[in-house]
């Protein structure tokens, strides 16, 4: 990889670069999200996005590990991974680790459902793509880390859109 102009920017220049990249990586998300729904109807937009996500989840959480130096297991190791992927910065996951045999994510607001609605358009059944994704994602830190659905648009409070619990059993 030829990281060009990367290797003379200051640290400034380089922040504002990663929230430009950061941008576009959920917009470009977002836009093929729309563009399978258009042509292939909402239903299939959402089982190939299970698809994708369930792969590409362990892909980064293989690579977090590896970039990263995460050796731990377990709650403590999917923590830290958790708090450098991306999606975490994107959506504004709030995680939180209530000790060592359980964490939980939650999403206040989120901007791709939030967007749908501001254009018209329904929130989608995201439920089984992120399970499939987190279970994913999870299972390359520590294979014995369960992850349960609390709640997922499109059923959802107003001021929750999902929370997520991970946990593992030390017994």
């Amino acid at each position: 990889m030829n990281l060009g102009i990367l290797e003379t920017m200051d640290a400034p220049e380089l922040r504002e670069y990663l929230r430009f990249l950061l941008w576009h990586y959920r917009v470009m998300d977002g836009f093929w999200f729309l563009s399978v729904e258009e042509k292939y109807g909402r239903q299939a937009a959402e089982h190939l996005d299970e698809v994708v996500w369930a792969k590409i989840a362990g892909m980064s959480a293989k690579d977090l590990i590896q970039r990263f130096g995460i050796r731990e297991k377990g709650i403590k190791g999917l923590v830290k991974a958790l708090d450098l992927l991306p999606w975490t910065m994107l959506v504004g996951y709030k995680v939180t680790e209530t000790g060592d045999d359980e964490a939980f994510v939650t999403v206040p607001e989120c901007p791709t459902q939030v967007a749908r609605v501001r254009h018209g358009l329904p929130e989608f059944h995201c439920q089984d793509m992120h399970q499939a994704e987190f279970e994913s994602f999870a299972h390359a830190i520590d294979p014995g880390i369960k992850v349960e659905c609390l709640l997922a648009p499109p059923d959802h409070p107003p001021d929750l859109f999902c929370k997520w619990r991970f946990s593992v059993d030390n017994g």
